[in-house]
């Protein structure tokens, strides 16, 4: 007879964090993401919003970069209380699959991509790492 051993210790099952239905329906509605911000300051995806309107500026220029990592760092932290209360013990998947997922994670593209901006290494390939662990699809 023969055993098949994987990983013996396994990964973590994925951490799905639950819908913010009313700030996601919100943002869909067009309400500016600062106010959604302001009312759901709980929400990464508002957060997410606000940090690639400002990353993505037609006219970028330093202040747009660092209002970005601002709120990608915000939108970052409120996330990660929102995993860990959802049993995330910081690793495993954070599958980008899963719609609520999408606000951490755009948070933490726009955090790596800002990091790079002004030059701040370490930083950027903390987020990208980060990235390819939550869901290797999503880094480069």
């Amino acid at each position: 007879m023969t055993h098949s051993h994987g990983n013996l210790l396994g990964e973590p099952p994925a951490t799905l964090l639950p819908a913010n239905e009313e700030a996601d329906r919100e943002l869909a509605q067009g309400i500016p993401a600062a106010e959604v911000a302001a009312h759901h300051p709980t929400s990464s995806a508002a957060w997410a919003a606000l940090a690639e309107a400002a990353i993505d500026h037609p006219e970028r220029q330093l202040g747009d970069v660092i209002q970005a990592y601002a709120y990608a760092r915000t939108g970052y932290h409120r996330g990660l209380d929102a995993l860990r209360r959802n049993g995330w013990k910081g690793y495993g998947p954070v599958p980008w699959s899963h719609a609520p997922n999408r606000g951490f994670l755009r948070c933490v593209t726009v955090l790596a991509r800002a990091a790079e901006a002004i030059e701040e290494t370490d930083e950027q390939e903390r987020c990208t790492q980060l990235l390819r662990d939550c869901d290797p699809s999503l880094a480069p």
